[in-house]
């Protein structure tokens, strides 16, 4: 009877003293970069000064074990940063990929062992450059670019737009050009007549048509006494005909 009543006096005062201590919220996820600083901080309200916090890291196998400090991890000391309210703080400077994980706080004090809910820490490395240049060199290789497609786009219109107009000009009305050439062999005619003329301005028609009279009359004169001659030989073989034929 005398040990039941004392666990239960004992369960009371733990009761009691847990009843106590509350915990604020903790920082559910924090991501920073490789080798930059990163603060986790563990708060929590009670009147108990004597509480000890430490720092733990749970594993993805749910396993659990104390953060080592180092020269890159350090732990501070809880302070009190308002009436009743004490802040424990786990520094990273400089990150590594190692330090990613779920990060918590242990308080242990007098009848209190409490995990909080912690804070996962992510770190990612940022992508490398694989090509380092400058802003001014990125603006020339965009302007460049920027031409280059402007060229794209405008060439293929230009080329159609001018086979087009190549097009249009082929299938003109041709009345422009009959005109343009009727006046070209107007001209044409005119120049030959101009020489003709030219060739013919020293001579006297008058004497060339005489000359060219005396030479056709005794061919004509020839040609007609000739054919005269024929009819009245032709007459006399017929009238001889006749008188022979008369008894």
């Amino acid at each position: 009877m005398g040990i039941i009543t004392l666990f239960l006096l004992c369960s009371f005062v733990v009761g009691t003293a847990q009843s106590k201590l509350t915990l604020d919220r903790d920082q559910p996820y924090l991501r920073k970069q490789v080798s930059h600083e990163a603060k986790l901080e563990c708060c929590y309200n009670t009147g108990d000064k004597s509480l000890n916090v430490t720092w733990v890291k749970q594993t993805t196998n749910q396993s659990i074990h104390t953060v080592r400090l180092s020269e890159g991890v350090t732990e501070g000391v809880p302070k009190e940063v308002a009436p009743g309210k004490s802040c424990g703080t786990l520094t990273f400077y400089p990150l590594r990929l190692c330090h990613s994980g779920l990060y918590r706080c242990k308080l242990r004090g007098n009848n209190v062992n409490v995990l909080s809910h912690g804070t996962y820490l992510q770190i990612y490395k940022p992508m490398e450059k694989t090509i380092n240049l400058s802003e001014t060199t990125k603006n020339t290789i965009l302007t460049a670019e920027g031409v280059l497609l402007l060229l794209f786009v405008l060439l293929p219109s230009i080329s159609l737009l001018s086979k087009r107009t190549l097009h249009n000009f082929t299938h003109l009305p041709t009345s422009g050009f009959t005109s343009q050439s009727k006046r070209l062999n107007v001209l044409e005619k005119n120049k030959i007549t101009k020489e003709e003329e030219n060739i013919y301005q020293g001579l006297n028609l008058d004497e060339c048509w005489s000359t060219y009279d005396q030479l056709e009359r005794p061919q004509t004169h020839g040609q007609y006494q000739d054919v005269g001659n024929l009819k009245g030989k032709e007459e006399e073989e017929e009238e001889e005909e006749i008188q022979l034929e008369k008894p």
